[in-house]
């Protein structure tokens, strides 16, 4: 147990636990962009099915049913998730307030010219995508501030939601954010845990890259998709 807490107080056990909590968190972003692009899936209102999007919600709360309570898998998985954000938002913290207390001047003035911009900004970034994830929360889970919440309703609460284009202008400079520490922290991840060769360090800031880029233009589609829609007059169909 010793060893352990000695391990966590270390700035080398912060950073391996926000690269694990990290590497969590991307996968569930990128299993919610991909449940989200179910929005673009075929479907014949008149057939009497849902559509594909809540059909996907559906799955989402039925999962386990009957052998689990409805919503018990989702719950755990929320739960687990809420968990993953609190343990990397705190070590986070730590390290930012340790490595304050620990430089001189001289190092703060070096620091500034080696990192990259979406190293500088990961604090400002993280914050930005805390905030943005109790929105989502309050807009598209439980329907505090959406303007005509449906329960069930997965599809149409989404295109309505996004029919405001200061939301949606939100949500996309959001997912710009979160792009931007997606991209720091998949690179930065690999030194933490100790995954280094030349062939990983030419290979780690690209796939970094490629990651960002495809999480950022899979999750505006939908809102710019919306947008598109009403500004053309032609009403939308995804």
């Amino acid at each position: 147990m010793n060893r352990v807490l000695n391990l966590y107080r270390s700035s080398v056990g912060k950073k391996s636990l926000m690269a694990v909590t990290g590497i969590l968190l991307v996968g569930f972003v990128f299993g919610h962009m991909a449940g989200n692009l179910k929005a673009f899936q075929s479907w014949d209102p008149a057939g009497g099915t849902l559509h594909p999007l809540d059909q996907y919600g559906e799955f989402l709360r039925e999962f386990g049913y009957p052998i689990l309570p409805e919503y018990g898998v989702l719950w755990v998985a929320r739960i687990a998730l809420l968990a993953a954000v609190l343990v990397h938002m705190f070590a986070a913290y730590r390290l930012w307030t340790q490595s304050r207390a620990a430089r001189t001047r001289g190092y703060r003035k070096a620091e500034s010219q080696v990192f990259s911009y979406a190293s500088r900004t990961m604090r400002w970034g993280g914050v930005i995508i805390f905030l943005f994830v109790i929105y989502h929360i309050l807009h598209f889970t439980t329907g505090d501030v959406h303007p005509d919440f449906e329960y069930g309703a997965v599809y149409a609460n989404l295109v309505t939601g996004f029919q405001s284009t200061p939301v949606a202008l939100f949500y996309i400079v959001a997912v710009g954010a979160l792009s931007l520490h997606v991209y720091h922290g998949i690179w930065s991840a690999f030194a933490t845990l100790g995954v280094q060769n030349a062939r990983v360090e030419r290979a780690r800031r690209p796939l970094a890259a490629a990651l960002a880029i495809v999480l950022f233009l899979g999750y505006i589609s939908v809102p710019v998709a919306v947008l598109a829609g009403r500004w053309t007059s032609i009403g939308l169909t995804l």
